[in-house]
C-alpha cells in the first residue's frame, strides 16, 4: 500500500518538476540580459577627437598662401575678399613705385641739365623740367611715403587674413545653431538670483526691471559608457 502511494506522489511530480524548468531558464534568461546590458561598452557613443578642427593648420596654411585658411574653414565666400583686398593695396603699391620712378628720374634730369634725356621724362612731367626742381623733389618724397604706406596696408591686410582663419577654426567648435537664444527676463525686489546681476549693471537689488539673458551651448560631446 506504501509503495502505491509513492508512485502517485512521483507521477503527480514529475508534470511539476517539468514545468518549474522553463520558468528557470527564463529567470536566468533575464539575468544574463541584464548583465549584458551593464557590460555593454559598444564604441559608437565615444566621441571620436582626431578629427578635431585645427587653428594652429589654419593660420599656417593662411600665412603661405592668402585664402588658403579660410579654404580649409570651409569658407569659400571669404577668399574673393582676401584677394581683392589684397589686390587693391598690391596695385597700389605698383603704381606708386611706377610713378616716384618717373618723377625721380625727371628730377635728376631737371638738376644735372640733362638735356639730351629730355625725350625721356614723362609727358606730365615735362613741364616741371628744368625749372621746377623743388616741385619734383616734394613729389619724389611724396611718392616715396605711398609706397611705405601700401606696403605697410598690404602685410596688414595679410596679417588680417591669418586673423581671420585662426578665429573662424576656433570657432568650429562652438555651437551656432538655434540653442543660441536671447532671452528676456523680469526681475522683482527681494529675488536674490538676480541681485548680483542687477548690482553689476547699475540697478539696486530692490529694484523691478527687466534684463537680458545669452545662451550660448557649447558643443556637447557624447559620454563614452562606463562599464559597471
Amino acid at each position: 500500500m506504501k509503495s502505491i502511494r509513492i508512485w502517485c506522489l512521483l507521477l503527480l511530480g514529475i508534470p511539476g518538476l517539468l514545468a518549474t524548468r522553463p520558468a528557470i531558464a527564463q529567470v536566468r534568461g533575464s539575468l544574463d540580459s541584464v548583465t549584458a546590458q551593464k557590460m555593454d561598452v559598444s564604441p559608437l557613443n565615444i566621441d571620436d577627437t582626431t578629427t578635431k578642427h585645427s587653428p594652429r593648420k589654419a593660420a599656417i596654411r593662411s600665412a603661405i598662401i592668402p585664402g588658403w585658411g579660410q579654404a580649409y574653414n570651409k569658407k569659400y565666400w571669404k577668399i574673393p575678399i582676401v584677394y581683392a583686398a589684397l589686390g587693391i593695396t598690391g596695385a597700389v603699391f605698383i603704381n606708386n613705385v611706377k610713378t616716384y620712378n618717373e618723377v625721380n628720374y625727371a628730377y635728376k634730369v631737371s638738376v644735372n641739365k640733362l638735356t639730351d634725356e629730355y625725350d625721356d621724362v614723362a609727358d606730365y612731367l615735362k613741364p616741371f623740367v628744368p625749372d621746377e626742381t623743388t616741385s619734383l623733389d616734394n613729389y619724389r618724397r611724396e611718392f616715396r611715403r605711398n609706397i611705405d604706406y601700401s606696403v605697410l596696408i598690404f602685410m596688414l591686410f595679410w596679417g588680417l587674413n591669418v586673423v581671420d582663419a585662426t578665429v573662424d577654426a576656433h570657432l568650429k567648435d562652438f555651437d551656432v545653431s538655434p540653442n543660441i537664444s536671447m532671452r528676456i527676463k523680469p526681475t522683482f525686489p527681494g529675488v536674490s538670483s538676480t541681485g548680483s546681476a542687477m548690482a553689476t549693471a547699475g540697478f539696486s537689488p530692490g529694484t523691478a526691471g527687466l534684463s537680458l539673458a545669452f545662451d550660448i551651448h557649447k558643443a556637447k560631446r557624447s559620454a563614452p559608457l562606463s562599464v559597471r
